[in-house]
């Protein structure tokens, strides 16, 4: 009773104004199967706009709460496909195109403008995206208040180190108009100091016996603005309700002085921490006690999607965590180094954001393939831009892109070494339906590609299922005001035993039109993050339970998570969790980042033996474009492969690839 009491008064079970209530189901369809009566909408709160087919010019997608990200309505065609359902003869579209992009993605929208420049503006190109909206992962979430509009980020962050992007992304970047030196302008670097804010870790009370925050996260003493060093790290473990021998074991890390190796030469020991994971690293050789595990085993969680029980502890090394300072780790780059180390800066702020995410590099990639789907000309003004969803599939458009579209077999006609033509059957309102072009790419994931081409041959088929998608869930939280934060100090709590591990104020990002709400008594939007990974697994098999836990996660269960776990962390500074949280949005993506190759548990192929280089290799006329088929998630990997593919298939183009 006291559980149900608590749960009320938190607002459990309360409508929250424009909930997306069934799961995704009414956007997902285009409104053709769901709330065909407009009184259900009024009944329930909701807006009717958002449920409006994909040609109207009400349907609108980023406004809407509740469950999003993929939702079950958006899994339905692809598992019946996997359990081999079939959908009976297709409806042949009448258009043919010269490519046919499947995947709606910043891969597959790269694809498309790429291609445009080599096969010419009047190049008809044709998107197919199972997904209510375009973007993929780079999902855009509005929420609107008295005062304005409020953006988020559902999926993909920021543009991660850009100064090792590729020529070419770096050539679509400035065409696109974006300048990622006018971040350093739009990114408040002094949000924190002139807030007096910190980070924080929050301890639960399942995991370290109370519920306490501490202000300070215990790494650094001169870095406010990135780790909240404010509070050095003898207060803050002072404060921690962790064990005496934890304390003095994180005391004794973060001085990184000790030599935890020693007597081996510099090779021998980047070859014990590729195979020795950062776990089994202060467990063994730190003889470091178990009760510091929970309070670092989710350090990892947003890098990798793993805990430290399975990130090799040589990467960890490589990326500066501590417990390395007192070794000699001079010399080459040691085996098995994560990609994660090799490709990231390390000399750029983490800053190159814009107010929904990569989001605004899709809604650009739009914009300048389909002109008329938003106004302006500006990096800045796409931010503010409302997208016109009916011109998407505008057949006077030489570039379509159709949502709510499962592509479900892609073929070449005839021989795929002489084939003239491809055909993709996919579905559509339930009903089957078969376009044809000249080329394809599959700009989708690389896991479903063997059920949509079952002609590859199977030593490709057995690479592209090797990786497996890291499971992700990205939340938004609209509350009334941040006043809460301002009063505890904090600005991002780090929260090693919760169901979110991290809850974070916004990224404090002001351009163009938009505004961050800087002052406290503004409405905010909180991020949350889980990783539903299951420790103790190899990295893959971590991953699937993640996925599995996810498909079967009710929109409920993640409400009550929210309000129990901001009710516990924030309650004391007169957060009320019934009254200041306005609106939520969940991004689920159960199939979430590429898998990256992990020293722990997969070969150290030689680099033309990798299963994303095996599995990306062309078939005919169709060709693979994702960030699966670099195994690296980032966005700059997308943007590569698309290049990489429109090569492939733009010598079956009348014009030159240039």
């Amino acid at each position: 009773m006291d559980r149900e009491k608590r749960d009320k008064d938190w607002g459990l079970g309360r409508l929250i104004a424009r909930r997306d209530f069934l799961n995704g189901f009414g956007i997902a369809v285009g409104g053709s199967l769901a709330f065909q009566n407009s009184q259900w909408l009024d009944l329930f709160g909701l807006p009717r706009s958002p449920f409006s087919s994909a040609t109207s010019n009400e349907y609108y997608p980023p406004a809407l709460t509740g469950m999003r990200g993929t939702t079950d309505a958006v899994m339905e065609v692809g598992h019946a496909l996997r359990d081999g359902n079939t959908w009976g003869a297709p409806s042949q579209d009448a258009e043919t195109y010269d490519l046919i992009i499947v995947g709606g993605g910043i891969s597959g929208l790269s694809a498309a403008y790429f291609y445009r420049k080599v096969a010419g503006p009047d190049a008809k190109i044709l998107i197919l995206e199972n997904h209510d909206d375009f973007g993929g992962h780079a999902r855009r979430n509005e929420f609107h208040t008295a005062k304005g509009t409020l953006l988020g980020y559902g999926g993909t962050q920021s543009i991660a180190a850009p100064k090792l992007y590729s020529a070419q992304a770096k050539d679509l970047f400035q065409e696109l108009g974006i300048d990622v030196q006018k971040f350093y302008k739009y990114y408040d670097q002094d949000f924190n100091k002139s807030h007096g804010l910190q980070r924080g870790v929050f301890f639960d009370q399942k995991t370290f016996g109370v519920d306490k925050l501490v202000v300070g996260s215990g790494k650094k003493t001169d870095d406010l603005d990135e780790e909240g060093g404010k509070t050095d790290r003898a207060e803050f473990l002072a404060q921690t309700p962790l064990s005496a021998a934890a304390k003095a074991d994180l005391k004794r890390l973060y001085a990184d002085k000790e030599d935890y190796l020693p007597g081996m030469s510099s090779w021998d020991r980047k070859v014990l921490l590729a195979r020795t994971s950062y776990k089994d690293f202060l467990l063994k050789y730190a003889k470091f006690s178990p009760d510091t595990i929970p309070f670092l085993q989710t350090e990892t969680y947003g890098l990798y999607g793993i805990g430290i029980d399975a990130v090799p502890a040589g990467d960890m090394a490589g990326l500066g965590y501590p417990g390395f300072g007192g070794m000699d780790l001079s010399g080459p780059p040691g085996p098995g180094l994560g990609v994660e180390i090799t490709k990231q800066a390390s000399d750029e702020p983490y800053i190159c954001h814009f107010p929904d995410g990569n989001a605004s590099i899709a809604r650009l990639l739009v914009r300048s393939l389909i002109p008329a789907s938003a106004p302006g000309s500006t990096m800045e003004d796409i931010v503010t831009a409302k997208l016109n969803y009916a011109s998407l599939d505008d057949g006077s458009s030489p570039v379509r892109i159709r949502l709510n579209s499962t592509v479900t077999h892609a073929r070449n006609l005839g021989d795929p070494g002489a084939s003239t033509e491809v055909e993709i059957t996919y579905v559509r309102d339930g009903k089957p339906r078969a376009v044809r072009g000249a080329t394809c790419i599959l700009a989708c994931w690389n896991m479903v590609i063997p059920f949509m081409c079952p002609e590859l041959p199977e030593a490709q088929k057995t690479a592209l299922t090797y990786g497996v998608k890291v499971p992700i869930v990205y939340t938004n939280v609209q509350i009334a005001n941040w006043q809460s934060f301002k009063k505890l100090g904090v600005s991002g709590i780090r929260c090693p035993g919760s169901y979110f591990d991290s809850v974070t104020l916004d990224f404090p990002v002001s351009m163009g039109a938009y505004k961050f709400p800087g002052n406290p008594d503004e409405s905010c939007l909180l991020h949350l993050e889980r990783v539903p990974c299951k420790a103790g697994l190899p990295a893959r098999d971590q991953q699937r339970a993640g996925r599995m836990e996810l498909y079967t996660m009710p929109f409920s269960t993640f409400e009550k998570h929210i309000r129990e776990q901001l009710g516990a962390i924030l309650s004391p500074a007169g957060f009320d969790p019934a009254r200041d949280i306005q609106a939520i949005t969940v991004n689920r993506w159960p199939h979430g980042y590429a898998y990256e190759y992990n020293s722990l548990f997969d070969p150290d192929w030689p680099e033309d033996q990798q299963p994303c280089v095996v599995g990306r290799q062309p078939f005919g006329r169709i060709s693979i474009a994702n960030s699966d088929a670099e195994a690296f998630a980032y966005t700059n990997a997308a943007i590569d492969q698309a290049y990489r593919a429109v090569k492939e298939v733009s010598r079956f183009s009348k014009a030159s690839a240039g």
